[in-house]
């Protein structure tokens, strides 16, 4: 880890000397050796990082969103090159060049931390041997080594020897403690963290590689974090444990106003919005939400369940979500669900079908095949007509010819008589 941490000697005195710039403004307040002062300092640290990362951040929901997207086609491409990997490759950048999508932009912030990891772990490493490291030096150097949070020493460790930790001013036993309390709570906030994207943010209708691999990552990377864990000094345990818990908050953040289509964190955003359009009448609406309700209009057919259920929900309530984004009053309530003509009071009525033949009516058009017992029957029996010789009998309907007369008649001539239930 050392040689690691020197690689990155370049972004340490920029580090330090932020640290030391908070840590006068903290010591002026709890004291300058005290582990609240230097303590404050490394997590207005990570604070300040991760704010200068949000622009990264943005970026990489995107491209996560991007790889969701184009889940569904990279199966196809799989599946038809499944025997040819070189050929897999090529059609699979050539859909990233398409799409414009770049499946290295999601690990974009997690690259752009390890600089500052690295430095704050050769700064606390320096502080821990006595070793001046940029700004600090001197009795800053002291200061920092002094410095315990809740007994701890900031550059201790777990697998410190009793010799070390005693040369601290502590003790093993609270040091051990209070760094497995940060490691545990270091790897359940990376767990919930991923957990929370998996069972939320994501699409569950689509089942691609991709979501195993994710599902895969939610158990491996906490033990990753408790495995190395047991390494970091206490200070890199305050960086690591307050970094998870900012990127759980804006992730929450994220996936509530901003969700991936499909998912359940959009059903629930989805009818959050349908409740505050339906109370104010399709005003007060945010610039984040009217842009939500335009990418479903212009979906058309192509809606998936939840926004199929939240427009017919405007629609019952008298509302029509219009192209722009923004939600008005509609005269006319029209369910506009694919495959739904229902339509309410004051609304374009639905086309009605065709009213369904009885057997009867569809063998009276069978064509020249047809016979005289499978003649369309009228309002009267043949028993209550007129016995009238002169009147000409009806033809049957497919044609007159004698195959078709002599069909229902017995050898003879004789009429076969009709059965009492036909009557």
């Amino acid at each position: 880890m050392d040689t690691i941490a020197s690689l990155f000697s370049f972004i340490t005195t920029p580090v330090s000397w932020i640290i030391v710039q908070f840590h006068k403004l903290y010591g002026s307040i709890f004291g300058d050796d005290t582990g609240w002062a230097w303590g404050l300092s490394i997590v207005s640290l990570v604070i300040l990082i991760r704010i200068c990362l949000i622009p990264l951040f943005v970026k990489q929901i995107k491209a996560t969103r991007g790889m969701q997207t184009l889940q569904p086609e990279m199966k196809k491409i799989q599946e038809r090159y499944k025997n040819d990997k070189q050929r897999q490759s090529e059609e699979m950048m050539k859909l990233y060049k398409e799409t414009g999508t770049n499946p290295l932009s999601s690990c974009l912030p997690i690259l752009a931390q390890s600089p500052f990891f690295f430095a704050l772990y050769h700064v606390l490493n320096g502080i821990a041997t006595g070793k001046e490291i940029g700004s600090i030096d001197g009795p800053l150097l002291e200061s920092a080594r002094q410095a315990h949070i809740f007994g701890a020493p900031l550059a201790s460790k777990f697998m410190d020897s009793p010799e070390k930790v005693e040369a601290l001013n502590a003790s093993l036993t609270d040091v051990r403690i209070v760094t497995a309390i940060m490691i545990v709570m270091m790897s359940f906030s990376q767990f919930y963290t991923q957990r929370q994207l998996m069972t939320k943010n994501v699409d569950m209708t689509v089942k691609t590689p991709f979501m195993q691999q994710q599902k895969m990552l939610m158990y491996v990377f906490p033990v990753m974090f408790a495995v190395f864990g047991i390494n970091f000094p206490v200070g890199v345990l305050v960086y690591w444990l307050t970094t998870n818990v900012w990127t759980m908050g804006q992730q929450m953040f994220v996936i509530r106003q901003n969700p991936t289509p499909g998912s359940k964190a959009q059903e629930s955003f989805l009818e959050r919005l349908q409740s505050k359009v339906t109370k104010h009448d399709g005003g007060k609406m945010r610039r984040g939400e009217r842009n939500i309700v335009k990418a479903i209009v212009a979906k058309g057919r192509d809606r998936n369940d939840h926004e199929r259920k939240f427009i017919n929900g405007l629609s019952k309530a008298g509302l029509a979500a219009q192209t722009d984004g923004t939600i008005a009053k509609s005269d006319t309530a029209v369910a506009v669900a694919d495959g739904e003509d229902a339509t309410q009071s004051g609304g374009t009525p639905a086309r009605k079908q065709p009213k369904r033949q009885s057997k009867s009516q569809r063998q009276s058009s069978t064509g020249p095949g047809a016979s005289k017992s499978d003649e369309p029957k009228t309002s009267l029996d043949k028993s209550d007509e007129p016995q009238d010789a002169a009147k000409p009998k009806p033809k049957p309907a497919g044609g007159s010819s004698a195959r078709q007369n002599k069909s229902g008649q017995r050898k003879g001539g004789q009429q076969r008589p009709k059965h009492p239930s036909k009557k």
